[in-house]
């Protein structure tokens, strides 16, 4: 484990070494700040056209969790989807590039060392990235009242969903030496992971006669990520999206270690 860390360190450091995290950070604050405005400005005019409407009825039924912060968590996952790819495209492919990676296979560091190391690294930067985007809707309880509870469960599923992604983009980095083919890999298995897997279910299954509520379907359906992002941004933490998150990251770095170790046997 001393290894594990030891790499996660070095990789953490060699990301700030670089613009590429600077400018994915500088993004992310520029883009959840715009985001967060955008949902504060409407939520404030949803309530002044009540209010000159007299539906105080619907006024009361309005809270910050529902119409400020589960829409402004629900952008912020689909932002990781494209920053993401940047932070995680060096993480093994560089050291291929760079001729490192013969080093580390050859050094007495297990595979999941190296892999989970990596990995870590990962996690590390997306918690950075968690905590700035946690910071606006931490502003609202000083003026307001939103729901802890809720605003808790959306900010650990904005960290589970970024910390699965990870995993995706280590494996992807570990299939070539190319840093910008490793961050096209990584977008593209985002894309169709976090959204796209439900309109593929549907649109193969109109067409092949098969039940779109069949088991097959139903199981292609959980490996998508959004059904369990919806979920939890209304508070409800269910041990079958616990298990999606931890399940998924684990087949990612399998692979990532299965085609790492297949370079040793080279």
């Amino acid at each position: 484990m001393r290894h594990t860390w030891t790499i996660a360190s070095r990789e953490l450091r060699s990301l700030f070494l670089s613009p590429v995290a600077y400018v994915v950070l500088t993004l992310w604050s520029v883009i959840a700040g715009t985001f967060f405005l955008a949902s504060l400005f409407g939520f404030h005019e949803q309530q002044l056209r009540l209010q000159e409407l007299q539906m105080l009825d619907r006024l009361e039924t309005m809270n910050l969790n529902d119409q400020l912060i589960e829409p402004f968590i629900g952008s912020m996952w689909v932002i990781v989807l494209f920053l993401l790819p940047a932070v995680t495209m060096g993480l093994v492919a560089s050291e291929k590039a760079n001729g490192t990676d013969e080093l580390l296979l050859t050094s007495p560091i297990s595979i999941w060392d190296i892999v989970l190391g990596k990995f870590l690294a990962g996690v590390e930067f997306v918690t950075i990235l968690t905590a700035i985007a946690g910071f606006f809707p931490a502003l609202l309880f000083l003026y307001g009242e939103p729901e802890l509870g809720k605003t808790l469960a959306g900010m650990l599923c904005l960290w589970l969903v970024s910390v699965t992604y990870v995993a995706v983009g280590v494996f992807a980095s570990s299939v070539t030496r190319n840093q910008l083919i490793a961050f096209v890999f990584t977008f593209v298995l985002l894309l169709i992971l976090g959204m796209m897997l439900p309109f593929i279910v549907d649109i193969s299954m109109s067409g092949s006669g098969v039940a779109a509520e069949s088991p097959v379907a139903e199981v292609v359906r959980w490996m998508a990520t959004g059904s369990h992002v919806d979920r939890m941004l209304q508070g409800l933490i269910d041990t079958s999206d616990l298990a999606y998150y931890a399940v998924a990251s684990a087949i990612f770095l399998v692979l990532s270690k299965t085609v790492i170790e297949s370079a040793r046997w080279r």
